[in-house]
This record gives C-alpha cells, sequence and structure tokens, in this order.
C-alpha cells in the first residue's frame, strides 16, 4: 500500500549524497530502501551519504556492489547495500540469499530494485532516480508500509523547517 510521496530535485553528486545521509540519521529501525535508476543516476551516491547517515566507520569505503553483488558495513544499524543488476531472475536472486538479507535486522539498500517486481517489501521506502541534466536529478520517494511513511513525513518535516 502506498502512503506517501515526495518529490526532490538535486543538482550536484553532493546534493544526492546528503540526501542519503539526511534519510540515514532519520533511519531508526531496521528497512529496506529500493533504488531505481539509469545506471549513473546517483544510487551508489545516495548510499555512501546512507551510510554517513547511520554512522558507518569512516574507514569503511563504500563502493558499488556490481561485482561483489553485497557489500555489509557496520553502523548504528547494520547497513547492507545489494546490487541486482547483473542478476537475472529469481534463481539468482536465491543464489546470493536475498530473502534471508531481507529477513536480516538491518538497514538494507537494493540498487536495481525494480529486477524483483514490486516493492522489495511490504514495509519500504522507494527512491526512483531520474536523469534531468548532467547532474541534476529527480528523485520520488515513496513510502510503502509504517516504516517508509514515516520516513517520508520526516524528511518531508525536516524540508519544511529547513526551507
Amino acid at each position: 500500500m502506498i502512503g506517501q510521496k515526495l518529490l526532490i530535485e538535486t543538482r550536484s553528486e553532493d546534493e544526492t549524497r546528503h540526501l542519503g545521509q539526511k534519510i540515514g540519521s532519520l533511519i531508526g529501525k531496521p528497512v529496506v530502501i529500493a533504488l531505481i535508476g539509469n545506471l549513473g543516476c546517483g544510487k551508489t551516491a545516495f548510499v555512501k551519504g546512507l551510510a554517513e547517515g547511520l554512522e558507518v566507520p569512516a574507514d569503511c569505503y563504500v563502493t558499488s556492489p556490481t561485482f561483489t553483488l553485497v557489500n555489509e558495513y557496520p553502523g548504528r544499524l547494520p547497513l547492507f547495500h545489494v546490487d541486482l543488476y547483473r542478476l537475472n531472475g529469481i534463481s539468482d536472486f536465491e543464489d546470493i540469499g536475498l530473502d534471508e538479507i531481507l529477513q536480516d535486522q538491518a538497514v538494507i539498500a537494493v540498487e536495481w530494485a525494480d529486477k524483483i517486481g514490486d516493492a522489495p517489501a511490504d514495509d519500504c521506502l522507494s527512491l526512483n532516480f531520474e536523469i534531468i541534466a548532467d547532474a541534476v536529478r529527480k528523485i520520488t520517494l515513496i513510502g510503502y508500509g509504517q516504516k517508509g511513511m514515516d520516513l517520508i513525513k520526516a524528511l518531508a518535516k525536516e524540508n519544511s523547517a529547513a526551507g
């Protein structure tokens, strides 16, 4: 069930990373974050910021897990960064243990989450990245379930207080 929706435009990779940091700082309990968008749209930059907001130690270098498929980082809450780009179906998802990861008590950022189909979890935050210009991104955030809706509300409240 879709509850809340928020549109945000970022004008640089730093702004996209800062959005991730802001959302990471608002997260208080395990949640799945679905990241959808073309190559080079800012998904990994967002996850780098998310890691900062989750207090992942600075000596943990956050990279795209395109070839490793899953990276795990320690933080205030553990962060799993999953990349489904190179996977082709249910059996591939099972091979990397995606079902088990989604059940973990962690923040799980899933790049190319649209390969799963609908939202990867009943209770998640989905971000759809759209390239508008060289550095400009339109990011549509959609909250599914209580956790997703709570994050959208907290972010909207923080944005209105800052603006």
